[in-house]
This record gives structure tokens, sequence and C-alpha cells, in this order.
């Protein structure tokens, strides 16, 4: 991999550390003015004035590749920590039905919802399903995205959550963006276990855990705790069962209405607590106490035309906070980051600051990659955006339009 040396960059824009910002601490960013990053072995081996940085690498690597990068602003890409991105079949008019007035959890007992689309992907190839990911997550690239977490949950059974996982550890070995895995058997309860969840929950760690364990296909387990759906009591055992097997928790909690699912979350150690449009102000101060990121979904609350998590009160109160798309078949199907960034700050008043750490250090952190990835930093992975603007504040003046440029994963150009 040749060493590769931008220069003359007008703006470098990144959170700095190994681990999530909370609060206040959201607001730090690191700025360099004209600017120079320089990349060793996919890594950034120096990041800082031009005037530096291009001396010194010049002057012991006269070979080097050299990228003019005037008037463009180079931020960390950007991390998606929590997506439904592989799935069979569409879900538009449920979509519509929604827009007309039917609540979500109505289209769940209709046999709509996750399990209409477990359907589908019950019936869809492992090929099938590669080539429709594939796809995906180039479209997502060109975004800026270069790690997303996918989960599972569409299958429902042992056969199809394996088959999900397995095309997505294939798909994370045969294309550039990086994967992380989650097992999110806990999605909804299948037909064959109707009106017997305490039955499928020992389904999922009697027989689904132990394969997933074994075979080491996925990192976390999730668990989605709502309403008619799991309760807080099964999410815990769920959750305490994956963590004695050595899994990473995560936590779909208190998207519909306020269950507790933060506070477990919390106090369980989860790596993070998703959605939260419906936590508790107790729930809001265990997680600023905790170190698990609180990931706001903005997105899926403008598709359901719903409030926007209390991302405010929240930063205020301490709590570490990402972003991400949640793109899904149901509902939201979208994963623009462009939409994402505009409605963190204009509808959820975040500042533009705070967004870009939550789609780029707090999101890494999400999902335990902080270390690796998700900010500018020597030693971490060169996974670098070059935007066509020289201001990382364009990112949201230039309301929903894709700024990104080029795109830089492990060192190497791929758009």
């Amino acid at each position: 991999m040749p060493e590769l040396l931008l220069r003359h960059i007008a703006q470098i824009a990144t959170p700095e550390g190994k681990a999530a910002h909370h609060g206040a601490a959201m607001k730090k960013l690191k700025i360099y003015l004209n600017a120079a990053v320089f990349i060793r072995d996919g890594r950034i081996a120096a990041v800082g004035p031009d005037a530096v940085i291009s001396s010194a690498v010049l002057q012991k690597n006269p070979n080097v590749k050299i990228v003019e990068a005037a008037g463009k602003c180079v931020i960390p890409g950007f991390v998606d920590p929590h997506t439904h991105f592989l799935f069979g079949g569409a879900r538009v008019e449920e979509f519509v039905n929604r827009l007309e007035g039917v609540p979500y959890l109505e289209l769940l007992q209709r046999g709509g919802g996750i399990c209409s689309t477990m359907e589908a992907t019950r019936e869809a190839s492992a090929d099938e399903l590669y080539e429709k990911g594939k796809s995906i997550l180039q479209q997502m690239l060109h975004l800026g995205v270069t790690t997303v977490e996918g989960k599972s949950g569409y299958g429902l059974d042992l056969k199809n959550e394996c088959k999900l996982l397995q095309v997505m550890q294939k798909l994370e070995k045969s294309q550039p963006v990086s994967l992380v895995t989650t097992y999110l058997g806990a999605h909804a309860v299948p037909p064959e276990y109707e009106c017997r969840s305490d039955d499928y929950v020992d389904f999922m760690l009697d027989e689904v855990l132990p394969v997933i364990q074994q075979y080491n296909l996925a990192e976390f387990v999730d668990v989605f705790c709502e309403t008619g759906v799991f309760t807080v009591r099964q999410a815990e055992r769920i959750l305490q069962a994956a963590a004695r097997r050595g899994f990473g928790l995560k936590l779909h909690a208190d998207e519909m209405n306020s269950t507790g699912g933060g506070g477990l979350a919390a106090g369980l150690g989860a790596v993070s607590a998703d959605h939260l449009l419906a936590v508790s102000e107790d729930d809001i101060q265990a997680l600023a106490q905790s170190k698990t990121v609180a990931v706001l979904l903005p997105a899926t609350a403008f598709c359901m035309r719903k409030s926007y998590a209390p991302a405010r009160r929240m930063i205020d109160t301490g709590c570490a906070i990402a972003l991400a798309s949640d793109f899904n078949p149901g509902s939201c199907y979208t994963y623009s980051v462009p939409l994402i960034l505009a409605l963190a700050v204009i509808a959820m008043h975040m500042t533009m600051e705070e967004a870009l750490t939550a789609m780029t250090l707090n999101a890494a952190a999400a999902i335990g990659r902080a270390k690796s990835c998700g900010s500018i930093e020597p030693g971490k992975q060169a996974d670098l955006l070059i935007l066509k603007e020289p201001d990382y504040r364009h990112l949201v003046y230039g309301t929903g339009l894709n700024l990104v440029e080029q795109v830089i994963k492990g060192g190497e150009f791929l758009w």
C-alpha cells in the first residue's frame, strides 16, 4: 500500500480520543487550517499544519504519493452504528398506511411489520441477500459511511438468523465498508411462537445463542424492548445470558413508550441504548452517569411523524450521544447521512460540532470501535472524507446535500 500525503487541506475537523465524548465535550473539535495528513500502511501516521507535516514527510519519503486538497475540508469517515440493512422484500404499502394514521404496533399485530419482512427474508437466498446488501453498502459508501453495524432480526429462527449473519460476514470480507454484526433474534415474536414469547426467549437462549457463539457469527446481541414486543424482564434475561457468553450488549429502548429500557441498558453496561424517543428523566440521568452511548435515530422519528428524542436535554445532562440511520424496510427506509445531520441540528437542536462528533467518534464508540476509527489521529485507521467545501459547517448549511467528494478507506481512495 503506497504512502499517501494529503496536503494544503483548507480545514481538518475532527473529534479526538479513544472513547465517547459526553455532554459539553461533544462540542470540542480539533480544527487544523492549511493542514496535511500523512498515511502509512492504511493508518494515520501524522496530522497537523501543512508546513510542518509536508516538510517532514517529503524529506524522508520523497516518493510519497501526494494528493492536493486545497479548498477542501477533511473529516473522519462516518460511522453508522444502527442499521437493519439486510432483508428481503419491501413494505411500501405499510409505509403509506402508517402515514394515513395506522399505528406501527397495530400494523405489527395485523401480521405486518417485522413479520412481513421475515417471510420475504426467509424466502430469499443467501446469494440474493448478498447482492442486495452489497449494493446498499456501496451506496452508503458514496455518502461517506465507512463503518456500518448490521443487525439480523428478519429470520427469527435458527436457520435464517444464521443465514443473515453469515451473509454479513461474507460482505465484510468482500467489500471495503467495515461491518460489525449484531444478533437481533429478539426483534419480534415469530408466528410459530404466537402468544408464547417466553418460549421464544427460551428457544433463543437454548438453541440460537450457542450456535452464534460457537461459529462467531456476531459481536453484539440486541433486543427490541417495547410494549407488545419484549418486556424489560425478557430483555434483561436475554442480555444477561448474552453477556455470560461474551457478547457485547445493545438495546432498542424507549422508542414508542417509556419502559425503563434506557436505564436497563446503562445498568447492564450495554455499549449502547438506541432510539430513546420516550426516555424518562431517570433514565437520562442513568445514561449520563454510565459509559453507555445513547444512539439517536432522527430519520426514524421523521418518517414516523413522532417527536424526536430529547437530544439537547440528554447532552446538557452529560450523556454521550451518537447518531445513526436505523435503515430498515419498515419505519425508516433511508440511510441518508445529509438528512440525519440536518434533522439532528435543525430539528433536535444539536450544534454542528455535536452532530459531527455523534456521527464519527461517538458512533464508533457505540459499536466498540472508538480506539480504531472515528477521528483523525495518529494510529487510527485512515478512514477519511474529502468534502467539496472548505468548512465542515457546510454539512448542514448545504441542507440535505451530499458534500462527500472522495472517500479514503484504510488509506485507499475508493470513490
